[in-house]
């Protein structure tokens, strides 16, 4: 009996890790990871930091963008 819950515990395991790496598309990865899903949830802080701190961190880089592509179509 015992080597019946073994193979059935392993194969929840797998089920549940293909389970994982098959996400139907890299939206729901960056959604956490703006949400800050990934930071300690216990301390409001971190959590709020981590957010402030992506959603900057985006802005700057789409700032950046748009100066380069500014920049260049007006002939630097």
């Amino acid at each position: 009996m015992g080597r019946d819950d073994d193979r059935k515990a392993e194969s929840q395991r797998i089920i549940g890790r293909v389970g994982t790496e098959s996400e139907p598309t890299m939206a729901g990865r960056v959604k956490d990871h703006m949400t800050g899903r990934d930071a300690e949830e216990k301390d409001w802080a971190e959590l709020w930091g981590t957010r402030i701190g992506r959603w900057f961190g985006l802005a700057l880089l789409l700032y950046l963008v748009w100066w380069l592509i500014d920049f260049t179509a007006s002939g630097g």
